[in-house]
């Protein structure tokens, strides 16, 4: 259970912040990018979440755990030979969770009418929330993947954040009266 008594430390004041295993970074470092890409995103859901519900809200809940769940795995860097599998003492995504999101996404898309142009973020007030938090999750993905090719990474901590914005594509469809409420785009109108 995480207890926080005192908000401010004052230990970031020179630039830099703690990670889980005790070493420090700078705020800028790709590290720290990804995990305040990941915060970013999963404010974008909670903001989404505001106007879902059922089933869909549900999901969107149990994807902001497993968001702080991704934040945890990348503020932990990998040791030496590790194999970037969970212990009692460090957080780490596991494929059950990716493979959790694949089912849902499926799920979600098996009712919607096949695509026939691409869309533009909007439709319903709960759609444009969904698109704005899948950019915020793309953004995310994309700082993840920046890691990825510095430092090693949790694979399954990549296709989570990948998976994500599957899934937040497919639910603005759905929350569009299945893709009825979609707004298409119309290439070169405004020529």
């Amino acid at each position: 259970m995480v207890k926080l008594n005192k908000i401010y430390t004052r230990t970031g004041d020179d630039g830099t912040t703690g990670l889980v295993d005790g070493s420090r970074l700078p705020k800028h470092a790709p590290r720290m990018e990804a995990v305040g890409a990941v915060d970013e995103a999963n404010a974008a859901l909670g903001f989404a979440v505001q106007v879902i519900s059922g089933t869909y809200r549900d999901d969107l809940v149990r994807l902001q755990n497993d968001l702080f769940d991704l934040g945890a795995d990348l503020a932990t860097p990998a040791g030496e030979d590790e194999d970037f599998a969970p212990s009692e003492m460090v957080l780490r995504i596991v494929p059950a969770q990716v493979e959790w999101l694949e089912q849902r996404i499926d799920a979600v898309n098996a009712d919607l009418a096949p695509l026939t142009s691409f869309i533009l973020p909007g439709g319903s007030e709960a759609a444009a929330r969904l698109h704005l938090a899948r950019t915020s999750a793309r953004r995310a993905e994309r700082a993840v993947s920046a890691l990825a090719a510095q430092e090693p990474t949790n694979a399954a901590a990549l296709q989570l954040v990948n998976r994500l914005s599957d899934y937040l594509f497919v639910l603005c469809r759905a929350v569009n009266d299945g893709g009825a409420g979609d707004v298409l785009w119309t290439p070169g109108a405004n020529r």
